[in-house]
């Protein structure tokens, strides 16, 4: 019997897949329990429509995040931190410092967590941060650390 899986099933498949299952799989335990609905000619065609447009849509947002990593490519975050003598910061830059700066200076809003430091910022000086704009698409954005008056 063919069914349209609504929801993913371990073992079994992911939602909105179309199988080929036994008989009695489908109508004793996928039906029963509202899994699966049995797949006929229009119920494919509806699957197969809300599939193109989920397409379409990751499509979209696939493009949008490159458009964004690549204006993020020649801008640099300038942050003032205090510091001793030999440019040693007291304490250290953090994600969540960097993220508020973007805002301010750049008016983007990411999450700390999607920003990732290759180094601790401990010293004044230049640093490169790699930031996780969506899954597979990441930018790199040059952080300058200056001492404060």
């Amino acid at each position: 019997m063919k069914v349209i899986l609504l929801q993913d099933i371990p073992g079994t498949g992911k939602k909105n897949q179309i199988l080929n299952v036994s008989d009695g799989y489908a109508r004793n335990y996928l039906l029963p329990r509202k899994w699966a609905i049995q797949a006929n000619e229009s119920s494919v065609k509806e699957i197969e429509r809300r599939n193109e447009a989920e397409r379409q849509r990751e499509f979209e947002r696939r493009k949008e995040a490159e458009d964004l990593a690549d204006s993020l490519k020649d801008k640099t975050i300038v942050l003032h931190a205090k510091c001793g003598e030999k440019g040693r910061l007291y304490g250290s830059v953090t994600t969540q410092e960097i993220a508020a700066a973007l805002q301010q200076q750049h008016g983007l809003n990411i999450d700390k967590r999607k920003l990732e430091l290759n180094e601790a910022v401990r010293t004044i000086g230049d640093y490169e941060v790699q930031i996780s704009i969506y899954t597979g698409i990441k930018a790199s954005m040059k952080v300058s650390v200056i001492a404060a008056e």
